[in-house]
This record gives structure tokens, sequence and C-alpha cells, in this order.
């Protein structure tokens, strides 16, 4: 029987195991499972270390009731976070590359957040950079949280088990 979710967020992680011995049957032998982590709400094991960034830095005192998420993406990480976000009350403010598909823009818009586009071709340092737009607002935002995913590896590394959420 399939389970109802109180949430979006309580979808996240209960990703299928399908068997692939007919791929890896000359190579391996044994049971061999793949993860299916496009079953997740965001279509991607992203959705994963999103929460728990931010339950991680709501624990730490970090992302207060009613604060701001910031956060530079290309489209995933920042999927995640806004889906949290709208269920947990917060507001997020996304910076991304002028290459970013417009779809991605919109599914992030659509999930409230504020995205801001800027240039591609730019070094990383550059104050018009993705990375350093989200690093200022981050300073001038109040009561908001940088997410920093490029920054959070045991973040990741929890998030990332199999056996995760």
């Amino acid at each position: 029987m399939k389970k109802i979710c109180a949430t979006i967020l309580d979808a996240i992680g209960d990703t299928p195991l399908v068997r692939i011995n007919t791929i890896t049957k000359d190579i391996i032998k044994g049971t061999v499972l793949a993860k299916v982590e496009t079953f997740n709400p965001g279509n991607s094991i992203k959705d994963r270390m999103a929460l728990k960034m931010i339950e991680d830095a709501e624990r730490a005192g970090l992302l207060k009731p009613g604060g701001t998420i910031i956060e530079g993406t290309s489209g995933n990480t920042g999927m995640g976070l806004a889906m949290a976000a709208v269920v947990k009350g917060y507001k997020c403010i996304f910076t991304t590359t002028d290459k970013q598909s417009k779809e991605k823009v919109d599914a992030l818009k659509a999930f409230g957040a504020d995205v801001i586009v800027c240039p591609t071709n730019v070094d990383p340092e550059d104050p018009r950079s993705y990375y350093s737009v989200s690093s200022r607002l981050v300073k001038e935002v109040p009561n908001s949280w940088k997410a920093n995913q490029y920054e959070q590896p045991v973040q990741l590394a929890g998030a990332l088990r199999a056996d995760g959420p």
C-alpha cells in the first residue's frame, strides 16, 4: 500500500530500488540494485541534500522562522530548497547564470522564489557572478541564511546515503 504523505517533504528520499542484474549479468555475480532518485518530488537526488541542509541550519539556529534562504544554484538544489521553503514558511532568493533555461528559472519562481539572473562570462570572484551576488545578499537581507551547497561536504555525504531520508 502506498503511503499518504502529510507534506511533499515526507516524499523526499522514499525512492525505489530496482534490480539491474540484466545489465550486470556478465560482470558481477549477486544482486545489483539502483536507487531511482528521479522519483523524488523535485526529480533529483538534490532534494535530499536541500532538506538536510535546511534541517541542519534550523537545528543550529542559523535559519529562523520567517527567514530567507539564499543560494546560488543551477536548478536542482534550488528546487529542493524552494520546495522545503514553501512548506516550512521561508522565503527564497536564488542567483543563477544566464545559461540557465527559462523553464528552470520559471519553476523556481513558481515555488515563490525570487530569482536573480547573473552573467556567466565572469570569474567567480567578480561581484556580478552568481556566487558573489548570493554572498552579498546574505549580508544585506535581514534574517537570511546561505545554504552554500558547494561548501557543505558533511551535509552532502549524509544526505546521499543509500538509506538516507
